[in-house]
């Protein structure tokens, strides 16, 4: 992609090889995703004594986890009021305390490993800046206070701009996450733990053990845990009861002086603000925002404009390094799914839907599938379990995305009817056009040639979109990414798209 994030970009020295191999011997467990979620439970795995492969078929924590704004606090938005709504406050204790207990993992963990990930304390805020919002905040931080959190109302949050209301959470933290992740992975290899970078799982075979076909070849595991996003190998029903979501990222070297010390989110429009070091004294201000379903009919670029102009007009900033998207799952219940992968399966486990939080959550699901592969009992784990019955939670939600999905499918076919003939698109930029009765993702590259592939996702048949920021093509009905030139840049899809030749 052409926007990489401030973590991939200063990290790609330190990252060792791990190029796709001969298929390990026979493991206990095969982790698929190399993530946070996937390398923290395989080093969690490896601690506790298990043989482990760890298999991805990208860079290590080059997805999700390596586009961020990794934030480690237990303050994920307005969650506990709506938990305490939803679930009951139980629930919503039991939420706050797994967010509490990865945050201390990471923290007790860095300081054994001496791990240079620029882990530092922060207090981390929600803020509103209408009048209008702040008596919301000020029932969140009860709700989150009575969760047993380190909560309270505020005004004052050290932003250079006026807030309505606030809430703080105290001794939070952030850090550099692919420096982290990097520093867990090292400690895999060798004495019965495997490391497979650019190895694509293409099919799961359950079993004692289980075999998993790879591009590498066939791994078999008594375990198969699968934390690569969107969960591949469709059962379960996983394509149904997640939404996929993105928020897009700035970032501008600033003076510390100029810049917050806290960490924040608006619950009003998901602004997001932190900062990270830089190796010239100076920081870097991290702002996200714009949030909106992959695969949106919306030109990502304007929205990027968009992000930067609303930093502009409150921090002091001259130019943006950095910008890239941050997208993630969200279940139709707000609970991450983590444990069994479907109702009729002993050994094959799944960590997916963490909200837009996933340094908290992807950590907890380490903790928690060590626990359940290892058959230690572990009283949080009904809360995230994946067979959850929660239809009354759910049931809004659930209809909301699958009427989109419904819709899209239908809508996004009829568009491409109308829409015909290639004459119209510009050098760079692509367009989804009728040819026949296909559908095609056409792209004109800078030089005037045109590049055509099927529009067809190879995951469950919507049509792609074109992404005018990244040049990618999005399905908006699952959240599959692709190159121009049809490889997959992120599941579920697992096949790339195929080329169309002119008729």
């Amino acid at each position: 992609m052409s926007n990489p994030s401030y973590w991939m970009t200063s990290t790609d020295d330190s990252e060792p090889a791990h190029p796709p191999a001969t298929p390990p011997p026979d493991v206990d467990v095969v982790v698929l995703g190399a993530g946070i979620a996937g390398i923290t439970t395989a080093y969690l795995l490896r601690q506790a004594g298990r043989t482990v492969a760890l298999i991805e078929a990208d860079r290590l924590a080059a997805g999700v986890t390596g586009h961020t704004t990794a934030k480690v606090t237990s303050q994920h938005g307005a969650i506990y009021a709506q938990l305490g709504r939803s679930f009951g406050p139980d629930t919503a204790r039991a939420y706050g305390a797994g967010q509490q207990l990865a945050r201390e993992w990471i923290v007790s963990e860095a300081a054994v490993l001496g791990a240079d990930a620029d882990l530092s304390p922060r207090d981390s805020y929600t803020f509103v800046e209408r009048d209008s919002s702040a008596d919301g905040q000020r029932r969140e931080a009860t709700a989150a206070a009575e969760a047993g959190l380190p909560a309270e109302y505020v005004t004052d949050t050290g932003l250079p701009f006026p807030v309505a209301g606030a809430v703080r959470f105290t001794g939070q933290a952030q850090f550099h996450p692919r420096r982290w992740l990097l520093a867990l992975a090292a400690r895999l290899p060798g004495d019965g733990g495997y490391v497979l970078t650019g190895t694509r799982a293409t099919r799961l075979t359950e079993g004692d053990p289980c075999v998993v076909d790879t591009t590498a070849g066939p791994v078999r595991g008594r375990h198969v845990v699968v934390a690569t996003h969107y969960p591949v190998f469709d059962r379960g029903l996983y394509f149904a009861r997640l939404e996929p979501r993105r928020d897009l990222v700035v970032a501008a070297p600033t003076d510390a002086g100029d810049a917050p010390a806290g960490m924040y989110i608006s619950t009003e429009d998901r602004h997001s603000v932190r900062t990270t070091p830089l190796d010239d004294g100076r920081v870097l201000l991290i702002v996200g925002g714009e949030a909106h379903r992959v695969g949106a009919h919306v030109s990502v670029a304007a929205r990027y404009e968009r992000l930067e102009r609303w930093a502009r007009e409150r921090f002091r900033v001259e130019r943006f390094s950095h910008r890239w998207l941050a997208h993630d799952l969200t279940s139709v219940d707000t609970l991450p799914y983590i444990g069994r992968y479907h109702p009729f399966t002993r050994n094959v486990w799944v960590a997916t839907g963490f909200g837009h939080w996933g340094m908290t959550n992807g950590t907890l699901a380490g903790v928690l599938l060590r626990d359940l592969i290892t058959g230690v009992d572990n009283p949080l784990a009904g809360v995230f379990d994946p067979l959850r019955r929660t239809v009354r939670q759910s049931a809004a939600e659930f209809a909301k995305a699958n009427a989109y999905v419904a819709g899209r499918f239908v809508g996004d076919r009829f568009d491409a009817a109308v829409h015909r003939g290639t004459n119209g698109i510009a050098p760079g930029t692509g367009r989804v056009v009728g040819d026949g009765r296909r559908a095609v993702a056409a792209y004109r590259d800078e030089a005037g040639a045109l590049h055509r592939l099927s529009a067809r996702c190879t995951h469950l048949g919507c049509l792609v979109t074109f992404n005018d920021a990244e040049r990618t093509w999005d399905c908006a009905c699952h959240g599959s990414r692709f190159g121009l030139d049809g490889t997959v840049l992120a599941g579920p899809a697992i096949e790339p798209l195929a080329a169309v030749d002119p008729d």
